[in-house]
């Protein structure tokens, strides 16, 4: 290239500088020189989504997938524009039409997009009113990802030697808004209808049992699936294949189902028993049905990471579902129980009642750890998963005794640093606190302030605090002659009534200002006891792990 000259734009690039300069502004067009309308990471709370029409058409034969998105929205104050997350999404033309009052008709609108902040702002012809609800359409097109996050593409070669495609979703934490437009934050929840175009020879899952299938053309179904229940966007998951599956109802009716590549479902029967097991487990001991008519457990060729909760369609990487009783390891048949009794916990600890923010990931994840050790204990003794926890309790202590380890419940805001959060503090450690805590104050209380807990906030979000103060204001369920809840709403008892409770008539348990202690600060105590004499000295201190000296040369 010559001095003082640049190289010219590709051609897609050029398009795109012509339309800038021209001012076009038509919908699915960027908004020439417009300045952005919104100025932050995360997305203004004045428009929530109440309801999500999906329809998603995957094609894998070139890749790529088309989308139409249909999102009733509810305005709480006066705005121009509308902010909401999109990643790598084409969109073709978007449109805001009212509701009530008659309805208006649908009208494009300006899109601006913030690739950085992967958001992108619709502009409505008129302003959108505060106390009215509108219906957000987007049509849009995109390429199935590469990597394994948003809807990507994932292959295996059957037994014949042929390669196989198929496609899947992972959108934990951030990735929902690579495969449709969306409030992609876990605090905007709402209700999902989704469809799903594919050929005949493959199969359709979703969250939600399917409803019908209609033939679109003769190289074509679409597949309609039932209303989800109010969730948030990390949960919704689609997965358009060639699986087969085994099934099996629960004693309280749900239908569960394993699903694999067709060569190895002989592999699908163990995960099956203990998803039964588990589910029937974990409906007892919260007290809370399972609020879906089904749970699909299904192993994915290609998957990061060891498994991930999406309600009703938990997707697993195939070593920790499958399970081959010719050549599977005892410590393999542990890894997959744990895993499974891992993602059914969240059906309710982190879908049913969802973390409000990310920050507060430990409350999903470590609780999800820490009831993997309960209820394995219960359904399958045989595993001595007692020892296995105790274990993951050091790696725990080993990293937090490190400067670079952070607090259990610490602030963040972009993907990134959303992503670093996903670690042994936020699991490991999240999980033996609670079984630190549940020994402290007997296994009843804790197991009643957990119900309490999931009943309060239920389909909603919560924070660190709602656990602890959940915990503080209950009386334990046995024992009651003794136990009253007193005006401050703190449990008091006597001290013969329980004495691993740790209460005596008039002293309080606050569990929040107790395990405030715990997350919100890194690392665990070290306390040193002295004795002098007659004097016992305590002196408390972080643990820090030492750094080696380095061994003397000879």
């Amino acid at each position: 290239m010559a001095a003082g000259r640049r190289a010219p734009p590709p051609p897609g690039r050029l398009l795109a500088l012509v339309a800038a300069l021209l001012g076009l502004a038509s919908g699915g067009q960027r908004g020439g020189h417009a300045p952005f309308p919104w100025g932050e990471s995360r997305l203004p709370t004045h428009v929530v989504p109440l309801h999500y029409d999906l329809l998603i058409h995957a094609n894998l034969s070139t890749l790529t997938f088309s989308g139409a998105a249909r999102i009733r929205v509810a305005v709480a104050q006066q705005t121009d524009w509308l902010v909401l997350h999109s990643k790598r999404l084409r969109i073709a033309q978007a449109a805001i039409e009212g509701e009530g009052e008659g309805g208006r008709a649908a009208r494009d609108v300006q899109v601006l997009e913030h690739e950085a902040r992967e958001q992108v702002a619709l502009r409505a012809a008129e302003p959108l009113r505060a106390g009215h609800s509108y219906t957000v359409s987007v049509r849009y097109a995109a390429n199935l990802s590469e990597a394994f996050h948003g809807f990507y593409k994932s292959t295996y070669r059957g037994r014949d030697g042929e390669l196989r495609v198929l496609a899947s979703t992972h959108f934990e934490p951030t990735a929902a808004r690579m495969a449709f437009p969306c409030f992609d934050e876990p605090a905007f929840k709402a209700t999902f209808s989704i469809k799903i175009r594919r050929e005949p020879k493959h199969l359709a899952l979703s969250n939600m049992p399917l409803v019908k299938t209609i033939n679109i053309s003769a190289s074509l179904v679409e597949d309609h699936f039932d209303t989800s229940v109010k969730m948030s966007t990390y949960l919704v998951a689609f997965i358009v294949s060639d699986f087969k599956s085994v099934s099996k109802i629960t004693s309280h009716g749900v239908k569960i189902s394993v699903y694999t590549v067709p060569d190895k479902i002989h592999q699908a029967d163990y995960a099956l028993d203990a998803a039964v097991k588990l589910l029937d487990f974990y409906e007892d001991y919260f007290s809370i049905p399972y609020p879906l008519p089904k749970q699909d457990l299904a192993a994915i060729p290609d998957f990061e990471s060891g498994a991930m909760e999406n309600w009703g369609l938990t997707t697993y990487r195939e070593s920790a579902l499958l399970y081959d009783p010719a050549t599977s390891s005892v410590s393999s048949k542990l890894f997959i129980t744990m895993i499974i009794a891992h993602e059914l916990a969240h059906q309710w600890f982190g879908n049913l009642v969802t973390m409000e923010w990310w920050n507060d990931l430990w409350l999903n994840e470590g609780f999800a750890k820490f009831m993997e050790f309960v209820s394995v204990s219960v359904t399958h003794p045989e595993l001595r998963v007692e020892d296995y926890f105790l274990g993951k309790c050091f790696d725990a202590m080993e990293v937090d005794a490190l400067n670079s380890s952070h607090p259990m419940s610490t602030p963040v805001e972009d993907p990134a640093e959303i992503l670093e959060m996903f670690d042994n503090v936020s699991y490991e450690k999240g999980s033996c606190i609670l079984n630190m805590l549940r020994d402290y104050m007997a296994a009843d209380v804790f197991k009643a302030g957990l119900k309490q807990y999931l009943q309060k906030y239920s389909y909603q979000n919560a924070k660190n605090e709602d656990l602890w103060n959940s915990m503080t204001k209950i009386c334990p369920t046995v024992g009651t002659d003794e136990s009253t809840l007193e005006g401050d709403n703190f449990c008091r008892r006597n001290q013969e009534s329980h004495s691993n409770a740790h209460w005596t008539k008039r002293d309080t348990l606050d569990v929040r200002a107790m395990m405030n202690t715990w997350t919100l600060q890194k690392g665990f105590p070290l306390v040193t006891v002295t004795v002098r004499g007659k004097n016992v000295h305590l002196q408390q201190e972080r643990y820090r792990k030492e750094v080696d000296s380095p061994l003397p040369s000879e």
